[in-house]
């Protein structure tokens, strides 16, 4: 009875509820962690976006092989093996940290010769006119013997082999508890396992935002010597570590599964003749009674696939959530940059938000329509329509977003010219002027200081300072020309913090964002039985295999792509890579980000609430049709039954009139 304890469904339930709980941490940890990427590996937002789908193209390259075959092995090794591979590829996304060497700041000081003083940023009479305004952007020391290799690569590779990990999980774990519960339990476990899900991503976010605070080589450089701070464009957290702790999580998971026997004994209430263990959910409610052979089935599986494709109302359907899915993705994947970028948050604020109040509303919406469904006995119609209103609230509410607008930082010469203070403009400025023409700057740093006057420069050279005093984060140019009339005025490190209009609007963003997030995961599970419901009982299984595998090629690979492309157009200022070349991006066009970012999400939306006009037509005809069917069928049987019945009495008639003549000749005889 002690030892059942340890090998029955109850442990099987808990060891997979920790795999849940650690591959959405390492997922959502990988989201948290974009903007972190982007300036250590100073790469575009595109290529993180090819970082993160590379997760489902690992997850599709095995997904029907594990499905298919690892249903009939020993499952929970399957798993645990998964959970290590999984593990493996979480250290490898970490591995670049320890290869690269020491992050190195892009700065303007560099470009200047060693002095024991403190150097001046603008040396005067260092260079004539045309030298200064072409000064070549160098290659640091040592980039010689780099390898040719981008260290992305790598991110990548890990990404990769953590989707191949994590495929087993969810198709093999769901099967073998349904296999092996009661009825009534399997229901409960499987809730259980999916509200585990849910917490992972809430962790998940709390651990990037502790890592973003975090500076990336903590404890081999002395803190006092750095000069940004984590509100900086340039500052990288210790985004390694995550990975790390992420890693070691994942691979504990697996040991419950080394332990865990092939297959359980069936629980009361179940008959081991009707549900064979070896038979996964999705099979064992629609397998046919005699078993076919692979050849069989793999001759019926073109012909059935076409069944399923030409049913209108799943190809609509199957249109419709992959359009929605593509803009859930994108937006989910760049919502915590969009909140550094435009309302000037920390990383580490921004992760922080996301954990703890847009994930928990999530869940709660998601929870809700469940719930929601079932207390008002929606049938198939009113699931759509309690979907479909759903999302075109929440549509509505996020056309607000577009007034919660958030001016740009004042920088001179590219968010306004040197000689204004006022007006900010994304014409083409340039950073030289005037008051810093004798200077010998590159106009490719960016290593921006705060001016008196509350405006923003490149650097301190191209604000004209000629001397500095003190270091690392209280370092204060003086004599700046390009600051005041007198060019008498002092910067410090760092830009300006003028976000007051945006601390203003934040409060208002986050509110919105809460109940926007929350309105529409109402309909998540409505929508999800109504693709369960519109499919008749034998292609349910092939329906939701397709519908997973369509949706990750068609949304999860390409939507977090083309969405950070998108965005890298709204770039003002790129950042320069430490041997040269284009790095992250420093500053965005803010309105142009803004409407690029919701006006994509919201026009992909719009699509598909139009292709859900003829869904709903050929819904409703579907709907009367089957109830046409339906009492057509009643009225047949009920026919068949009538003439059965009168089949009856007239045996039965028949019957008691020979029992008559057999009574009456028999009496007849007893007279004679």
């Amino acid at each position: 009875m002690f030892l059942s304890l340890f090998v029955g469904p109850q442990m099987f339930l808990v060891a997979l509820s920790f795999a849940y709980f650690a591959k959405a941490l390492s997922g959502s940890y990988m989201k948290s962690t974009i903007t972190q990427l982007e300036r250590r590996f100073d790469i575009p937002s595109y290529l993180i976006g090819v970082i993160d789908g590379s997760f489902e193209i690992g997850n599709l390259l095995v997904i029907a092989f594990v499905s298919y075959f690892g249903a009939k092995l020993h499952r929970p090794k399957i798993i645990a093996m998964g959970c290590v591979l999984m593990s493996v590829g979480t250290f490898i996304i970490a591995l670049p940290h320890f290869i690269i060497g020491r992050y190195e700041i892009e700065t303007s000081v560099r470009w200047l010769a060693n002095s024991t003083r403190n150097p001046a940023p603008c040396a005067l009479g260092s260079a004539d006119t045309a030298q200064a305004r072409q000064i070549p952007d160098v290659p640091h020391k040592g980039c010689e013997g780099e390898s040719n290799l981008s260290m992305w690569i790598y991110v990548l590779l890990g990404n990769v082999l953590r989707g191949i990990g994590e495929t087993p999980i969810q198709p093999l774990g769901i099967s073998f508890i349904d296999d092996f519960a009661t009825e009534e339990n399997a229901a409960l476990y499987v809730g259980c396992v999916q509200t585990i899900s849910v917490v992972g991503p809430v962790f998940g976010y709390l651990l990037g935002s502790l890592c973003a605070k975090i500076y990336v080589d903590i404890g081999f450089v002395k803190m006092e010597t750095i000069t940004i701070t984590p509100a900086d464009a340039r500052w990288v957290g210790a985004w390694w570590l995550g990975y790390l702790i992420a890693g070691v999580i994942t691979l504990l998971s697996a040991i419950p599964f080394w332990f865990l026997p092939r297959s359980l004994p069936v629980s009361e209430g179940r008959s081991p003749e009707k549900h064979p263990p070896e038979q996964t959910s999705f099979i064992k409610k629609y397998q046919a009674e005699e078993h076919s052979s692979f050849i069989e089935m793999a001759k019926d599986f073109i012909p059935t696939l076409r069944t399923l494709l030409g049913h209108p109302v799943y190809l609509i359907y199957l249109c419709v959530t992959i359009i929605q899915l593509n803009s859930l993705i994108g937006m989910v994947t760049y919502k915590p940059k969009y909140i550094e970028q435009h309302f000037r948050q920390s990383a580490s604020k921004a992760n922080f938000l996301m954990g703890v109040i847009n994930i928990p509303a999530v869940a709660l919406g998601m929870f809700s329509g469940g719930l929601l469904m079932k207390r008002l006995k929606l049938n198939i119609m009113g699931a759509a329509h309690f979907a479909f209103i759903t999302s075109l609230i929440g549509y509505i509410l996020s056309l607000f977003f577009f007034a919660m607008s958030c001016e740009n930082a004042r920088v001179a010469g590219v968010t306004l010219p040197y000689n204004s203070e006022d007006g900010l403009s994304y014409d083409k400025h340039s950073v030289f002027e005037s008051c810093n023409l004798g200077c010998s700057c590159s106009p490719s740093e960016w290593d921006p200081v705060c001016g008196d006057n509350g405006v923003t420069y490149v650097s301190a050279c191209l604000a004209g300072c000629t001397s500095s005093i003190g270091s690392g984060k209280s370092m204060v140019f003086s004599n700046c020309s390009c600051i005041g009339v007198a060019g008498n005025f002092t910067a410090s490190a760092g830009p300006c913090d003028d976000k007051d209009d945006c601390d203003r609007m934040f409060p208002y963003f986050l509110a919105l964002s809460v109940i926007t997030s929350f309105i529409i995961s109402l309909g998540g599970t409505p929508g999800y039985m109504l693709l369960i419901r519109c499919i008749k009982p034998q292609l349910k299984s092939l329906a939701l295999g397709f519908h997973a595998m369509a949706t990750r090629t068609l949304a999860g690979i390409p939507a977090p792509i083309y969405f950070g492309a998108i965005i890298d157009t709204t770039c003002l200022k790129w950042g320069q890579k430490r041997c040269g070349g284009i790095g992250a991006c420093r500053i965005y066009n803010t309105t142009a980000y803004r409407i690029a970012y919701l006006g994509l999400t919201l026009s992909l939306r719009t699509i598909s609430f139009v292709i859900c006009i003829p869904g709903f037509i050929l819904l409703g005809r579907q709907l009367k049709q089957e109830e046409r069917n339906a009492l057509h069928s009643s009225i047949t049987n009920g026919g068949a039954e009538l003439e059965a019945l009168r089949k009856e009495e007239l045996v039965i008639s028949n019957s008691e009139q020979s029992q008559r003549i057999a009574d009456n000749g028999t009496d007849r005889e007893t007279r004679l």
